[in-house]
């Protein structure tokens, strides 16, 4: 099971780190470095969509295409004897990525650690073992994929509701694809109003951004609760008349939590208000909670170490397949999403590329300052339908529009929902197409965009009118 696929990138790219700095940057928009560079970026994402079909990890283009990009700028700038200002600008990249690929890293741990001890697979047989009919399990798995989702994360809620959808639906196609759509989202939706939930909460939130009209910190995403609910209600009542209604067999075996499974979760949640606490009370990265509440998970894990338990292979582990070793946390953190990881690494290096090459600046004058906040938020999201979400929002912050908290918290939203109006336009939706095979399909998929939309219309309506006095 991937984690945290969705989980979290990097925030906003520094377009330079002194006054000094500025005058002496370049506008390489119409220079063959630049457009060199666009090409070069294009390509690399084009390789990452087809990773289905090429099976080459999505990390290997981007982080070619970054390194090419840089160098290309490094070199220009030294041709003209300018020293020091690509320089500076890529540190303080690097400098942001290495503060997010640590939180996620933790992030990533803990959720391993959890599957170890069989937190999810527990859940999953309980699910299983209740016998809901098939429009009860509908509503069911879409109310709990809402729920982990602000927590876990999407991709990893979705895949664990699946599993229970194609456990006792086996052999009702129908009924697996509607509940796959509406798991995708739900989860996408339950991902969007927590800075935890998804990658573009958690960009946002650490940015710490100062709004025109106030600072867009922890608590205030959580007025995203109820436009994100109606996103995932509106077209899950309409997908509900739909589903069979009828009865799966149930049964099959009650699968128990590992010792120490649930000190793991309150630990989990625990290093969570930690982050919160070092970034709202202390005014330190929100990094610096997250490894103080790994190190706690350390701790736990030397317990359970000198206990006697052991860790249990999960997911392909062949090397200690049926032989189980002393439980150690430097496994778990061994099993992190690398892949993804350095994924996150190609973007924002590229995106910050390009940013300091100047095409972000032009794209932010066209759509932010002609067509107006509200409609460019709503057209970031329909974006992120057809592109990653993650270079999206980047390239927003990378902009960093003049805008009230209003509209941050639109485009947070429209970028995480965004995606569930096509199947590939999300992780969870991808992965899902995967583990359905043959249910769950693009076409399925398609069928019910317009549900979808209108879902997604309703839910920017309704932020816009119960949260009017954040715009």
């Amino acid at each position: 099971m991937k984690r945290f696929a969705l989980l979290f990138v990097l925030m906003f790219l520094p377009l330079l780190a002194h006054a000094s700095g500025d005058a002496e940057r370049l506008d390489l928009t119409g220079n063959w470095v630049g457009i060199t560079s666009v090409l070069l970026f294009f390509a690399a994402y084009l390789v990452v969509m087809a990773e289905e079909f090429t099976h080459l990890r999505k990390s290997k283009p981007v982080m070619l295409a970054a390194g090419i990009i840089w160098g290309l700028i490094a070199w220009h700038y030294q041709s003209l004897d300018i020293p020091h200002v690509v320089e500076t600008a890529l540190r303080h990249n690097l400098e942001e990525y290495a503060e997010l690929m640590l939180f996620l890293l933790v992030a990533m741990t803990f959720i391993n650690a959890m599957d170890e001890r069989n937190v999810f697979e527990a859940l999953r047989s309980w699910l299983i073992r209740k016998g809901f009919g098939y429009r009860a399990l509908f509503w069911v798995t879409g109310l709990l994929a809402f729920l982990i989702s602000p927590i876990a994360d999407n991709l990893t809620t979705a895949l664990l509701m699946a599993a229970v959808v194609m456990a006792v639906g086996a052999g009702n196609k129908k009924f697996i694809m509607l509940s796959c759509i509406n798991i995708v989202v739900a989860a996408n939706a339950g991902g969007a109003f927590s800075p935890f939930g998804d990658i573009t909460t958690l960009m946002v939130w650490q940015k710490n951004i100062h709004a025109s009209n106030g600072i867009v910190d922890f608590w205030v995403f959580f007025a995203l609760f109820i436009p994100s609910l109606v996103n995932w209600l509106v077209p899950a009542t309409i997908m509900h008349f739909a589903v069979p209604n009828e009865k799966p067999n149930g049964g099959g075996a009650m699968i128990a939590m590992r010792r120490g499974a649930l000190a793991i979760v309150a630990l989990f949640l625990f290093t969570i208000a930690l982050a919160v606490c070092f970034h709202s009370i202390l005014g330190l990265p929100p990094v610096i909670g997250m490894l103080t509440g790994l190190s706690l998970l350390q701790f736990f894990s030397y317990y359970l170490k000198i206990c006697g338990e052991k860790t249990h292979s999960r997911g392909g582990d062949a090397e200690n397949l049926g032989n189980p070793v002393p439980f150690d946390i430097f496994r778990k953190v061994s099993r992190a999403e690398w892949d993804t990881l350095f994924f996150f690494y190609g973007v924002v290096m590229c995106v910050g590329g390009l940013g300091f090459i100047g095409y972000l600046g032009m794209i932010s004058q066209v759509i932010y300052g002609e067509w107006g906040a509200t409609n460019a938020n709503i057209a970031i999201g329909i974006i992120s339908a057809i592109v990653d979400n993650i270079p999206v929002m980047f390239a927003v912050l990378t902009m960093m529009p003049d805008m009230s908290v209003g509209q941050w918290l639109l485009v947070t939203m429209t970028a995480g929902v965004g995606g569930s109006l096509l199947s590939i336009g999300s992780a969870a939706g991808v992965a899902l197409m995967g583990q359905a095979r043959g249910a769950y399909t693009f076409f399925g998929h398609l069928k019910w965009t317009p549900a979808i939309a209108l879902g997604y219309a309703v839910s920017i309506w309704v932020h816009m009118v119960i949260n009017r006095n954040l715009f």
